[in-house]
């Protein structure tokens, strides 16, 4: 796919959006503020007045666009995401870079920061803060991309590229299921099971977006338990996926009976926004282990948090 060129610069640490006006009739010869209340009105018409004012709107030549451009079908505008304080205060815990090299840089995510931008999260993200850190300033940081996902609630180790000619080689290796991944979680104690423990099921979509559950059908997910360490009513297990669904290991566990400590969305969702930062999700990406695709040679990196 062809990199779109963006006209504008990273401002602090955020990569600025785009967005390319739809070709519908109805919004023809009227002023693009009109469209984009219509489109976002969550927004609000005086947000979008002075947002299109502060010429950090643009299209793709670079010109600032303003309150009385008007609409052009096709035509690209990129401006940076907004958050307010309010909805976005600090996340208390720090990443750890493990390792840096020409092509990867393996971090150490904490608990709840988000690894990209969304939704309510901008700036207390793993990407943006990355693109801040000193110590990377002598690379591209536009280019820093992450290679596979980890959810905000989960701490671990992370693979992200920061080199684009070689990007793709390290994205065939999670497309192709070569990499290894070991997670640790605290879960309620199960004696009565036979560990190793494979837990096989077809896992969907629930009733709330932004869940997933189990159902009838064709087996897509796959994770093998293993007891680690009885803790008394608590106890520590090694989880491996064998496949990547959203929330597979959350589902999985709480499938055998053993949802994860802290786990704010199962069996019951939280509310967003209600994290309690003394009660993380017990559950760490532990151990990530590949060939190198360039090089051939084993690598392997471990996180160093411990639940």
């Amino acid at each position: 796919m062809k990199k779109r060129n963006n006209p504008l610069p990273l401002l602090n640490g955020v990569k600025p959006s785009y967005l390319v006006l739809p070709h519908e009739k109805q919004f023809y010869g009227l002023p693009l503020l009109h469209f984009l209340c219509i489109r976002f009105p969550f927004v609000g018409e005086e947000n979008w007045r002075r947002r299109l004012n502060s010429g950090f709107v643009v299209g793709s030549d670079g010109g600032a666009l303003d309150e009385h451009t008007l609409f052009e079908p096709g035509k690209t505008m990129f401006y940076y995401r907004e958050t307010s304080s309010e909805d976005e205060p600090r996340i208390p815990f720090e990443e750890k870079i493990l390792h840096i090299d020409e092509h990867l840089i393996v971090v150490d995510k904490p608990h709840f920061l988000p690894v990209i931008p969304s939704g309510r999260f901008l700036r207390e993200t793993l990407l943006t803060r990355l693109r801040l850190r000193p110590e990377l300033q002598h690379l591209n940081v536009e280019d820093i991309t992450p290679l596979h996902r980890l959810d905000k609630d989960t701490a671990g180790v992370m693979l992200l590229s920061h080199n684009p000619a070689t990007r793709g080689a390290y994205q065939t290796m999670f497309q192709n299921k070569t990499v290894w991944k070991t997670y640790e979680a605290l879960a309620p104690t199960r004696t009565d099971l036979p560990y190793p423990i494979d837990v096989v099921s077809r896992l969907v979509r629930g009733e709330k977006f932004f869940t997933t559950q189990e159902a009838e059908g064709e087996p897509n997910a796959h994770t093998t338990v293993e007891l680690i360490e009885n803790r008394g009513e608590f106890s520590l297990y090694r989880l491996t996926p064998h496949t990547g669904k959203k929330h597979q290991l959350r589902v999985h566990m709480m499938g055998l009976g053993m949802p994860l400590l802290n786990d704010a969305l199962y069996p019951v969702p939280s509310e967003a926004g209600s994290e309690d930062y003394r009660k993380p999700l017990k559950l760490l990406a532990k151990r990530i282990a590949f060939a190198d695709p360039l090089s051939g040679r084993e690598r392997v990196f471990c996180s160093g948090f411990c639940l």
